[in-house]
């Protein structure tokens, strides 16, 4: 199910999928110490792996090194295409993260790398409870954002976004049933896409979290 909210988002992405292609679409883009951090996530964390916001798909395909099970998702149907087009034999759903088409603690991490960054804030709850759903007891959410002032919006490129902290959003964590287990800041280098400070949180699921 999609929200007016996600529909909003998507139809921005549709606009300037070649732009954002161009500038963010390949690993090889990224700061190489993003790349060390999710391959470390990556290579800890068993079972099935979701990119939630895969777009492109480039981090979908780093996931899958190694032979390993991984799925992305995205709202946007332009990025999906172009993820299948580029890179065939990795399954890409069009989909929402409020309503993940699999099952109930099926899933055994969770890539949420940036794909926060547009939801509306009183809107990450209910999306942090459905990760915690189809995440199996002890499975690992690995999520990546801005750092700066808590639900402060900013003109992000393509569509509004905020800013979160790692107590802020480990606060929601919590109540989601997921658990803390390390965070991360750094400031951007001058050559990385972004200028903005960057933030990381890894979680595990409680065994106990009622989802």
């Amino acid at each position: 199910m999609r929200d007016a909210s996600d529909a909003a988002i998507a139809a921005a992405y549709d606009a300037r999928v070649e732009e954002y292609v161009a500038l963010a679409g390949a690993v090889e883009q990224m700061d190489a110490r993003d790349a060390a951090s999710i391959a470390r996530w990556r290579d800890d964390t068993q079972g099935l792996l979701l990119d939630a916001g895969c777009g492109p798909g480039h981090w979908t395909a780093f996931l899958a090194r190694g032979d390993r099970e991984v799925r992305g998702v995205d709202l946007s149907a332009e990025l999906i295409e172009t993820a299948r087009r580029r890179h065939p034999g990795i399954t890409f759903d069009l989909g929402s993260f409020r309503d993940l088409q699999v099952e109930r603690g099926s899933v055994g991490g969770i890539l949420a790398w940036y794909s926060l960054i547009h939801t509306a804030p009183e809107d990450v709850p209910e999306i942090l409870d459905e990760f915690a759903r189809v995440l199996a007891p002890g499975g690992s959410l690995l999520l990546g954002f801005f750092d700066g002032e808590p639900r402060e919006p900013f003109a992000h490129a393509v569509a509004p976004a905020y800013f979160w902290s790692a107590e802020s959003l480990g606060a929601l964590l919590q109540d989601a049933g997921l658990d803390i287990v390390s965070r991360e800041y750094r400031e951007r280098l001058p050559d990385e896409v972004s200028v903005r400070p960057h933030g990381s949180l890894t979680a595990h699921r409680r065994a106990s979290a009622p989802r």
